[in-house]
This record gives C-alpha cells, structure tokens and sequence, in this order.
C-alpha cells in the first residue's frame, strides 16, 4: 500500500472544506500525557471547523468497553468513528463493526493488526514506528561512542506487549545493536513498565538492588524513561555517568532533558496525529479517498536542538 508522508506543516492536509459532521472518538485512556496531547490536537482542530462535533469517550484500558464504544457510536449514526486501540491486536472486530455499520473508521497513533486489510473506508494514521527505536537507539550509541565506551550494557524498559509500538520499538533496538557499528551494546535485561511512569521507577528500583554495573537505558517512551531517572536520582546515581532515552518527546521529558537527566528522545507529533486523523475522518465521511498509512515523521531530540521542539508536544 502507499504511504503518504507528512511533515510538520499540515496545510495540504487540513485542505478539507468544511463539512456538519459528527464524529465519534474512542481513546484507549485518557490518564496519559501523550495521548492527551494528541486527543487535544482533534479538538482543537474541530473547533476551527464549522459544524463539526466530537463526541470524545474514554476506554479506560478495557478492549471490550473500547468494542461496546464503536458500536454505540455507530448505532447513534456518527458520520465517522476514530480509535486509538487499547490493544491493537483486538482491531479486526472493531474494524468489521464500523463495515457492518457502513461508518468510516481511522485508527491513530497505534498501528491495528489488520493495517494491510484495511477496507476502502477505514485508515490509519500515525508516525512509522520503525524510525522511532531506531532514532533512538543510534543516538545513544553515538553518545556512548563520543563517551569513548568499548563496552556497554543496557537496560531496556518497554512498553505494553499487546502493543504494536511497543514490539517495533522493542525491535527496532535489537536491530540496531545487531549493527557493526552498535554491536558494543549489550543488553542486560527487558521487561514491559506497560508504557508507565509508577511502574518503571519500580523496575528501575529492582534491577538497582541486583547491584550489576550498567551504562544506559533505552525505553519505549518518555514515561517509562522518567521513572527509571526517578530510581537512579533516588539511588544517588550521577545521571553524567548513564545515558537514557526515551520516545515522544513529552513535556516532562524535554524539562527532564533540560535539567541534564535525558539525553536523547523522539519527537511524536501527537496534535498532528489527532489534527490528521480528524481530517482523514472527514475526508472519508464525504467519500473521499485517503490513503491507507498516513504516516507523521518522527524527529530527533537532543540537547543540541532540543529548542525547536519546547512548544510542541
């Protein structure tokens, strides 16, 4: 399938005539900062446009609630349904919900298992989850490169297992530490923090108490690198002497960067994801053609550039 890439200026995106239209958003939670942003990102851009109204629900984690969601908004006769899947393994009946029910249905920000049979009506918009690892992962291994390291160990904080992004980012680390060039790397040990900050301070916290000597740590996301920050700053550790990254480029990742305790994440245009999903549901509510993938560019955060990006996310 094509893939339509989009930078950060959506103009030719947002393009779409205004339309009165109703539509339907499920968010798999509403209790995380990232998706805030990004559910943010949908309402501000329905406010700029006349007649459109969403109807924005809360899924709370629980696939079956997510499920009961889309079919109540297509019982109610929603012009287009948007999801942000609680697993995205679970996609295909929500999928055949919207077809049964004829409404159109963009899934964002999480890749749906079903991505490559997608029917004509239904879409999915978000950033390429194989750039966002591996930005990752290079860029630490130039930092401990620049550190003159021969040898490092890392520990490696993922995110939620039924999670698409979670398993291609988890990959995309294993395949840049495959590299010649990153082969230096080795990781010590991986488990799930399920993309939370609570839980990836305590598994920090655990692997602390084993005592093993350690270089950095790699996490899915911000959140998950935050709490382990939290464990090492906890545990007296001189965070000049670790390196840690993360993915998303959050608010309180950026601050923790500033402050010398990140050093390298991943810009995630979440309000361009929610902005864009918004008008490829739109786009599909009046039966217009849009791409299958339409796919948000991650960027690169470091200290170095690290000014371009304190007003986004």
């Amino acid at each position: 399938m094509k893939k339509l890439l989009l930078g950060v200026a959506f103009a030719a995106l947002m393009s779409s005539s205004a339309m009165a239209a109703k539509i339907g958003v499920s968010m798999a939670k509403f209790d995380d900062n990232f998706l805030t942003v990004l559910r943010n990102g949908m309402i501000e851009q329905a406010k700029g446009m006349s007649g459109v109204e969403l109807q924005v629900e809360d899924a709370q984690n629980d696939v079956a609630k997510q499920l009961d969601q889309i079919k109540n908004f297509a019982a109610s006769g929603v012009d287009a349904i948007i999801v942000n899947p609680v697993d995205t393994s679970a996609t295909q009946a929500m999928s055949d919900a919207a077809a049964a029910a004829k409404i159109p249905l963009v899934y964002v920000n999480r890749e749906p298992v079903n991505v490559d049979t997608l029917p004509d009506n239904q879409a999915f918009v978000a950033s390429n989850e194989a750039d966002s690892g591996t930005l990752e992962t290079k860029e630490v291994c130039r930092l401990f490169k620049e550190a003159g390291k021969k040898e490092a160990n890392v520990y490696v904080i993922m995110g939620e297992l039924s999670n698409q992004a979670a398993v291609q980012r988890t990959k995309d680390i294993d395949d840049v530490i495959a590299t010649p060039d990153c082969s230096f790397i080795k990781i010590i040990d991986k488990q799930t923090s399920n993309w939370n900050r609570d839980e990836a301070q305590n598994l920090m916290t655990n692997w602390l108490s084993t005592g093993k000597p350690f270089d950095g740590v790699i996490a899915n996301n911000d959140e998950s690198a935050i709490g382990a920050i939290q464990a090492m700053k906890a545990a007296n550790i001189d965070m000049k002497t670790v390196v840690v990254g993360g993915v998303d480029a959050t608010q309180d990742a950026l601050a923790a960067m500033q402050a010398g305790d990140l050093d390298v994440t991943v810009f995630q245009d979440a309000a361009g994801q929610g902005a864009g999903a918004l008008d490829a549901a739109l786009k599909l509510a009046k039966g217009e053609k849009v791409e299958h993938k339409v796919y948000v560019p991650f960027q690169l955060v470091t200290p170095a550039n690290i000014d371009k990006f304190l007003k986004k996310n």
